[in-house]
């Protein structure tokens, strides 16, 4: 079995009558990536709070390579690193002081040299010199990540990781994260609203609200828990056929000058195939958009709201 990085038990904060995060439990595995998803409001920030020792929580119990952060606070916190969008660093102070003062504090070996290397793979050398307060949000993100792996950390927080970056450069920031992930067997555990990003990032999901876990699963997995898939097709011979098909189904449709989409349960796709074949119904395209985490996120925000 792999080891165990992080295992977090009961797991509550609560401020004075209300409780941001109600007991919740779970863990992560040497080498994983684990997203933790959920809407504004869900608990997430204050979760990652907790487990950087930001916010001592009302219950539960917060463990590192299976030692309390509690009694090993200093011990742990030079094995982990965490970034966020939200985070800050001191504005008067030029990119590479800020960065030297935590190389510094990691007690990281030679590292300037890990400073250079670094800002060279996050493409911030030329920001070296210049004051964080002359920085845009993007540049900012990319400061703070170059700050998250100064310490090659075992376990890396990621608050909504690539916020404020350019596509381009949002890509290359992935790239980064699964090459680190390979090569030293490195743990993440991390938010974003940017479904893709977890879809391609994450091993497993666990999703919040209102402070507590509703559910946990792969990305496809959540994916496949929304029945229902897009068919959408150019008709050319039997539209009205389809629209009767449709309605005698009970599938939600929409046309528009002989486009058609229709949302059919995902069991019912291929039987539908087959009965348009068999009336004679023609078309020039068709395309199956399956489920996808984005749709399993906002089914379950309607249905909680």
């Amino acid at each position: 079995m792999p080891n165990l990085v992080l295992q977090v038990k009961s797991l509550t904060k609560t401020f004075k009558n209300f409780t941001a995060v109600d007991g919740i439990s779970f863990a992560v595995k040497e080498g994983e990536i684990v997203g933790l998803l959920g809407p504004n409001g869900a608990g997430k920030t204050t979760t990652i709070q907790m487990l950087l020792g930001l916010m001592t929580p009302t219950e539960g119990e917060i463990q590192y390579f299976g030692k309390s952060l509690v009694t090993h606070r200093e011990v742990i916190l030079k094995r982990i690193n965490h970034t966020s969008g939200y985070s800050r660093l001191p504005w008067r102070l030029s990119v590479w002081e800020n960065l030297d003062v935590y190389g510094h504090l990691y007690e990281v070996a030679n590292h300037h040299q890990k400073i250079r290397e670094l800002a060279q793979a996050f493409e911030i050398t030329d920001l070296l010199p210049r004051r964080v307060l002359d920085l845009s949000a993007g540049q900012t993100t990319r400061v703070l990540l170059v700050k998250a792996f100064l310490n090659d950390p075992e376990v890396l927080l990621l608050d909504e990781p690539t916020a404020s970056l350019d596509p381009d450069i949002a890509d290359k920031i992935r790239d980064y994260i699964i090459t680190e992930r390979k090569k030293r067997k490195l743990s993440i555990f991390m938010t974003s609203h940017n479904m893709q990003e977890v879809e391609e990032l994450c091993d497993r999901v666990i999703f919040l609200n209102r402070g507590q876990i509703l559910v946990e699963d792969t990305p496809e997995g959540l994916a496949r828990r929304n029945k229902e898939s897009e068919v959408q097709l150019m008709v050319k011979d039997g539209l009205k056929r389809l629209i009767q098909m449709a309605t005698e189904k009970k599938w939600n449709y929409s046309e528009k000058n002989r486009f058609i989409t229709l949302t059919i349960p995902e069991h019912e796709i291929a039987p539908f195939l087959n009965s348009i074949s068999k009336q004679s119904i023609k078309y020039a395209d068709i395309q199956i958009v399956r489920p996808s985490l984005e749709d399993f996120f906002l089914s379950v925000v309607e249905e909680k709201t």
